[in-house]
Order: structure tokens, then C-alpha cells, then sequence
């Protein structure tokens, strides 16, 4: 999938084209977590330029796993994630590659790592520019509240090295905190006060308007230069085969600065044997890279943005977000879209689609890569995918909708997802009998399946493992065409919204987990060319007619 849009892309002449473009996919068995696919990136990168990688500028982006809290990015990858702007329309990777152009004039050989679904935005003054040419490890940081430093790395900064005031800083790190809770922050002496940010609060009591000032330093993207890639490469190959998750940020960059301790290093739940080969990694790691420095780049005009989630999705493309003003987000991007059309407001996101006259988007949607036909009404906050919908439907408010195409026999046939914006695609039980505790649509999972006439048994659901949810429940008919494939799951979800009974008799069912196991890149990319090629002969055709 990933090679497939890259190909297209270049084709297309949308990225630069003196660029090396790789998709490196992680070794089979177990999952190893962003800190093991970077390790697996350096011996694939050796392994195909040998020691001249060492002298590369690298932009590593993690792919972000399976998307289960994003499904419409699931099948052709979050980095591809479509953004409402652009002629044709820009996704994550292209703003990425905006975003860090200046980077690699001033950056010396390394590796710089971001993920796929977060945006960085700063300002910087007109003669500073973001350099990457220490040794080591080097951070951008950004002022964040508290409660957002929770779930994310946290600095904790010398005091002496910064001043909290001007657009960009360079300093160092005592410490690195991974997801720390707030008093956990307060006792590292990582919390600032905004504005003066080398004059750290006391862990006294606050009041209000103290609170709103207090700020710690939060972690996006970072770079490591290639001695330190080097160590890390051998590292992995005395390591053999990795048999657990490590993380890129929480295990490389705890190790770092003068205050690290070795403490998180057993900072597991319960041992199984994966963690136990966990903490052996985690220890290790920290051997090799205790005492190594962590610069930071302090990006005091800074916000850090994530799109990972169906709830960040729909608020940053369609309510009145910094976002959406700061990066000029459309409400119509690269689409056709009559004035006979009834949308509601500008607050509804409509991405690389047709929308035929006489259909109603409600305030809060988005529609990407999709055809909606003259009798389609969609409530609101609700996000259609990939989907081609003809029929008079009034598809209710906060509905996930994604359409893909699958080939099983060797013919391609389609399969469209539907839930509530809100379901938990991660939550899983073990049991069979636990069950009831799912929900769909804010009703139980063994309600639906009686609607649906689906018994429950271990056939229920596709992992082999006793990972039962809705991301392994298999309940998505399979049909010959796309419009049908919609017709089918919305009437799904009627009779779950009316309590009226829908039988799934005589289908094939999938699960979302099947649905990507069985998915046609190719024929999900011709769907989006067919939209793609309208559009821009309709624009051809405006611009004659002017």
C-alpha cells in the first residue's frame, strides 16, 4: 500500500523527486514497537548502502501501527491521512515534508524520527533556524498545560541554560520523564511558569490564575546523530531477534542526561516472558546510552498537534480549532461540490469527493474520498470513507462509515465498517461470556448480534488469540458491489438504533481485522483516481467556461 501511494505520488510529481523513498516493513513474529522498527531500519539501511548510510540525512516516520482509534486511516497507512487543503489535496506526508524543509540544511549525517499523525507548527525569528548539528540526542520541546504532559514525554530543563523568553532556546536536559503523572512533574522540577519559564514553581499551593501560567516542556519529534545510530545498530545485532516492544521515546530517551535513573527500566505491569526479555532490553539500552546528552531545542511560539484519534480528527478539521486557522484548513478541498448542495456550515469537511445537488452534510462531518448521492442525508460529526452512497439514507449523527475493497477468491468484492465515532475498537475481552461488555453504537455487542440473527461462538471472531472486540467481531457482510456493501452495514446500524430486527443469514462476514488482511490497495487507489480525475476535469472545464 505504502509503495503503491508513493509510486502514484511521484508519477504525479507531488513530492520532491531527489529524495531516496523507503518502506521498510518489521521483521515477522512478535511486535517490537517503534524503538524496534527504528533498530530494524538502521541494519536495512546498512544492509542496502553498507557504511555509506552513516553519511544520510534521514526522516524515519513510524507508521503508527493499526489505526484502531483511526479506522479510515487503517488500510492505506496514517501517514497517507488526506488534510482538507491543497489542489490536489495535501495528506500528512507532504505538510511533514513542508514542515521539516528547512531541517536538513542545517542538520548534520543522523536520523531525525517523527510519527505519522502528529503536526508541529512554530515561529520562529527570521534569522533562527532549528539546527540539528550536536552530538548526541537532540529534542524539539514545546510549552504545553500539565494535563497534556501526562501523556506525553516530559523535559525536565536546567534552569541555568534557559530563559523561557524569544521564539527558539537551546538548552539541555537533566531528565527525561515518559508519561509522568502532574506531582511526578512538580518533584522532578520539570513544571514552569509561561513567560519565564526558568523560573520553576514550587510545589506549593496554587490558585487559578498560577495554574493557567504553569507549563512543562513536551516532547514531538528528535534526532540522534550516527555515532549514536551506529552504537544502537550494534546493540541490535548482538540482541539477535527482538521479542518485545520497545518504545523510541520512552526507552532511548529515559537513559539520557545526568538525572536519568534505571528506575523505569522495571516499569512493567505483570512478567510474562515478553516483559521479562523487556526489562533485559530496557537495561541494556540503558547501559549503552547512560550518560549521553540530550539537547534541546525549546520552541517557545510552539504547538504540538496529534491526529490520531476519530475525536482529534473531527475537532481539528471542523470546529473553530488553532489548527484549522493556523494551517488555512478548507471546508471544501479538491471536490465537486454544487451550490444546490444543502450543506449547513462551514464547520462540515468535505476531502477529495462528489457530492451530488440535493444532499444535506450536517455541521461537524467529514467526507473523504467518497461520492454522496442527491438523497443522502449525514447527521452530524460524523466521518464517511471511502464510501459511494446512492440510496435515499439519512445516516445518523456521530456514524463512522468506511468502505474497502477486498479481494478473497481472487475477486475483488467490498466491505464497509460502521460504529460510533465514540466505540472503542482496543477494548477486548478473553471470554466469550464477556461479551455483553462490548458496545456498539452504545448498545451491547450481544443485543446487535441478536438483532443480527449471528450466533455467539468461538467462530465469532477472527483472532486466534483471546482478543475478542469489536475490531476482531466478524459482522461486515460482503458484497459484489460498493454502494451495496453501504446499503447493507447502514441498515446494520438501523436495526441497532431502532431495536428492529436485521438478519445477516447467508452472508460472509469479515471482521475489521479480515477486512485488512483481505484488502485491495489497488482497487481502493482506482476509486480515489476516479473522484481524483473528475475533479480536476471539471476544474479544467470551469476554467474554459471563465
Amino acid at each position: 500500500a505504502y509503495r503503491q501511494q508513493l509510486a502514484e505520488k511521484l508519477s504525479r510529481k507531488e513530492l520532491p523527486l531527489g529524495v531516496r523513498y523507503h518502506v521498510f516493513v518489521d521483521p515477522p513474529g512478535p511486535k517490537i514497537g517503534n524503538g524496534g522498527s527504528t533498530l530494524h531500519v538502521l541494519q536495512c539501511l546498512e544492509n542496502l548502502y553498507g557504511d555509506k548510510w552513516t553519511s544520510f540525512i534521514v526522516l524515519l516516520i513510524h507508521s503508527g501501527g493499526y489505526s484502531q482509534r483511526l479506522p479510515n486511516a487503517s488500510a492505506l497507512g496514517k501517514i497517507f491521512t488526506a488534510l482538507p487543503f491543497g489542489d490536489p489535496v495535501y495528506q500528512m506526508l507532504e505538510l511533514k515534508l513542508a514542515m521539516y524543509i528547512d531541517f536538513p540544511g542545517h542538520m548534520k549525517p543522523g536520523i531525525l524520527i517523527t510519527c505519522s499523525d502528529d503536526i508541529e507548527l512554530y515561529s520562529t525569528g527570521v534569522t533562527e533556524a532549528v539546527t540539528f548539528d550536536k552530538p548526541g540526542f537532540t529534542a524539539l520541546a514545546h510549552p504545553s498545560d500539565l494535563t497534556v504532559g501526562t501523556t506525553h514525554g516530559v523535559f525536565v530543563l536546567d534552569p541555568s541554560g534557559f530563559s523561557g523568553k524569544g521564539g527558539l532556546e537551546y538548552t539541555s536536559c537533566h531528565r527525561f520523564l515518559h508519561k509522568p503523572d502532574i506531582e511526578t512533574m512538580r518533584q522532578c522540577g520539570a513544571v514552569c511558569v509561561r513567560g519565564n519559564c526558568s523560573q520553576l514553581s514550587s510545589s506549593g499551593d496554587h490558585n487559578d490564575s498560577e495554574m493557567d501560567s504553569e507549563c512543562v516542556y513536551t516532547d514531538s519529534i528528535f534526532y540522534m546523530d550516527h555515532s549514536i545510530a551506529k552504537q544502537l545498530l550494534t546493540f541490535y545485532k548482538q540482541m539477535g531477534a527482538l521479542c518485545c516492544e520497545i518504545d523510541a521515546y520512552g526507552d532511548f530517551l529515559q537513559a539520557l542526561g545526568p538525572g536519568a535513573t534505571q528506575d523505569y527500566t522495571k516499569n512493567t505491569s505483570n512478567f510474562t516472558k515478553e516483559e521479562a526479555q523487556l526489562v533485559e532490553v530496557r537495561q541494556k539500552l540503558y547501559s549503552l546510552l547512560k550518560g549521553t546528552t540530550l539537547n534541546v531545542i525549546v520552541l517557545n511560539n510552539s504547538k504540538f498537534y496529534h491526529i490520531g484519534t476519530t475525536q482529534e480528527y473531527l475537532f481539528h478539521f471542523t470546529s473553530h480549532s488553532k489548527l484549522k486557522f493556523e494551517l488555512n484548513l478548507l471546508s471544501v478541498a479538491f471536490s465537486i461540490f454544487s451550490d444546490k448542495a444543502e450543506t449547513l456550515d462551514q464547520s462540515a469537511s468535505i476531502i477529495q469527493s462528489i457530492l451530488e445537488p440535493g444532499c444535506f452534510i450536517g455541521p461537524g462531518s467529514v467526507i473523504e474520498y467518497s461520492r454522496i448521492g442527491p438523497e443522502v442525508s449525514v447527521g452530524k460529526n460524523s466521518i464517511i470513507s471511502g464510501s459511494c452512497i446512492n440510496l435515499k439514507v439519512d445516516i445518523p449523527s456521530n456514524c463512522f462509515l468506511s468502505s474497502l475493497s477486498t479481494k478473497i477468491n481472487n475477486r475483488v468484492k467490498y466491505v464497509s465498517m460502521v460504529f460510533s465515532v465514540e466505540d472503542d475498537l482496543k477494548k477486548s475481552v478473553k471470554l466469550l461470556s464477556d461479551i455483553h461488555s462490548l458496545h456498539f453504537f452504545g448498545v451491547s455487542l450481544l443485543e446487535c448480534l441478536d438483532l443480527w440473527g449471528v450466533k455467539v461462538s468461538d467462530q465469532l471472531f477472527s483472532s486466534e488469540n483471546t482478543c475478542l472486540g469489536l475490531w476482531t467481531a466478524r459482522i461486515f457482510p460482503v458484497c459484489s458491489t460498493l454502494s451495496e456493501s453501504v446499503r447493507l452495514s447502514l441498515k446494520m446500524l438501523n436495526s441497532v438504533q431502532h431495536m428492529s430486527a436485521f438478519k445477516l443469514n447467508g452472508f460472509k462476514l469479515l471482521s475489521v481485522e479480515e477486512m485488512l488482511t483481505y484488502k485491495d490497495v489497488e482497487d481502493m487507489l482506482k476509486f480515489r483516481k476516479q473522484i481524483y480525475d473528475e475533479v480536476r476535469l471539471r476544474r479544467r472545464k470551469e476554467k474554459s467556461d471563465l
